[in-house]
């Protein structure tokens, strides 16, 4: 059966409304084939009856004689005695013998009408019985009305169905086949292109119809997912050249210092070349480690998020350093909960405050606490703010760029690859919150907000 259904959208859309314009119009046909011989055979039966009442009450008063020939509409009356004798009969019906009885009906009945075959010519007969009480006794009254009318209907009625419907039904399959080629036209263009599309060429872009329907908005769709996939290559490329270009710095110094290593063959000399080239590992190492962490970020990687103290984790952080340039003040809010992998929520806590501690002329504070009220209600909120010369408000978002430096020689000798507030951002995003270097009065002020976790429902029976 799959294989008889069609395989195209083109074909399928014909086929069925095909299979629906047929079964409506022949289940049309029909019906309109029976209203049609249900009225005309009522048309024929009430001009039958009518003519045969007439000529009972006229039988009844004993005045037969006085009975006419039937008009147009019925073609014969008959009147019949109780034992068979014909007392009256159309002209057409002379010497015709005597009807037989119509079939039993229930007591009382006194009208009856059925079929017969044509006294006369080829169409049938709508008959009408009424008994009726004469002078002489009962008689029963015969009327017949010719279905000849109600035959030309039937036929000319079937003939033009049985010429129409085909004809009708072509013209909605073409039509449909027609609409539907030209309404897919548009996918199909939408298809072709994207088929040519390769990694070199994400420049290019499907054709937008004028219609503004759903073809319409799946080729705007497709462009703007075209516009996401070109800006993913122009950053993965970026990120592979900026990452290069720092690998490069590095590895080209290191290298310079092992063969002045090999050069020079003084032993006093070597201490101090081999400390620099350990320097520079060092910064390769953590260079490497920022790479891989920004490439699971990339991939989306889950992690095993419980809930966590925050300002017990921040306390933790600020505590382990050691020989920090300023020294670090905070003041944190208890029983800050949010839900967070406390490896890489210490690593957003790290950046941000070594990022401070790279600026800062005397002081850095590392504020925590919880927005209660207003649009951010149930949010915690952890400010660093250091005195250093702060970040210009056009560069407040574009420090959060991978290899980005705002004062690039002085980054470079702080070991600063541009990558710690990169890291910060996208490991905040992960968790669901944000990270923005916003104004202060002084110095530089970033801000991390993360969504608290909704404390835990008590079980009564705990309680208890």
């Amino acid at each position: 059966m799959r294989r008889l259904w069609p395989a195209t959208v083109r074909a399928r859309a014909t086929a069925g409304a095909g299979l629906v314009v047929a079964a409506a119009l022949a289940l049309a046909s029909f019906s309109l084939l029976g209203l049609l011989e249900a009225n005309l055979l009522r048309n024929a039966e009430n001009d039958a009856r009518r003519q045969a009442e007439t000529v009972a009450q006229l039988a009844a008063a004993g005045k037969l004689g006085r009975a006419r020939a039937p008009g147009r509409a019925v073609e014969f009356v008959q009147v019949v005695s109780a034992d068979g004798r014909v007392l009256f009969a159309s002209p057409n019906l002379v010497g015709v013998p005597a009807f037989p009885p119509a079939p039993p009906e229930a007591p009382g009945t006194r009208l009856h009408t059925w079929r017969v075959r044509p006294l006369d010519g080829d169409h049938r007969q709508r008959v009408v019985q009424v008994v009726t009480q004469t002078p002489d006794g009962p008689a029963t009254v015969y009327a017949g009305a010719s279905l000849r009318d109600a035959d030309a209907a039937d036929d000319v009625t079937t003939a033009a169905l049985v010429i129409g419907m085909p004809l009708l039904l072509a013209t909605v399959v073409l039509v449909t086949w027609r609409v539907t080629g030209h309404a897919l036209r548009p996918v199909e263009a939408i298809r072709a292109e994207v088929a040519g599309i390769s990694d070199r060429d994400l420049h290019r872009r499907v054709p937008v119809p004028a219609t503004r329907d759903e073809v319409a908005r799946l080729a705007e769709t497709m462009n703007a997912t075209l516009d996401r996939l070109e800006a993913s290559g122009i950053r993965q490329r970026q990120f592979i050249a900026d990452a290069s270009h720092e690998l490069r710095s590095p590895i080209t110094v290191l290298r310079t210092q092992l063969e002045v290593a090999l050069a020079v063959r003084d032993p006093q000399l070597w201490p101090e070349l081999i400390g620099g080239a350990l320097e520079d590992i060092e910064r390769l190492q953590r260079l490497a480690a920022d790479l891989l962490l920004l490439a699971r970020i990339d991939a989306a990687q889950p992690v095993a998020a419980v809930p966590l103290d925050l300002g017990a984790l921040v306390r933790e952080v600020v505590e382990a350093r050691l020989g920090d340039r300023v020294p670090v003040r905070v003041d944190l809010e208890t029983d800050v909960v949010v839900t967070a992998w406390a490896l890489w929520l210490g690593r957003v806590v790290t950046n941000l405050v070594d990022n401070a501690q790279r600026y800062a002329v005397q002081r850095v504070d590392v504020t925590l606490r919880t927005a209660r009220g207003g649009a951010g209600a149930g949010t915690a909120v952890l400010e660093v703010v250091d005195d250093g010369p702060g970040i210009p408000g056009p560069d407040r978002e574009r420090v959060f760029e991978r290899f980005t430096r705002l004062d690039d020689s002085r980054s470079r000798d702080h070991g600063g690859a541009g990558l710690g507030l990169a890291i910060a951002r996208d490991l905040s995003t992960h968790h669901g919150g944000t990270l923005a270097a916003e104004g202060g009065a002084r110095g530089a002020r970033l801000v991390l907000r993360l969504p608290l976790t909704p404390p835990a429902r008590q079980d009564p029976h705990d309680a208890r």
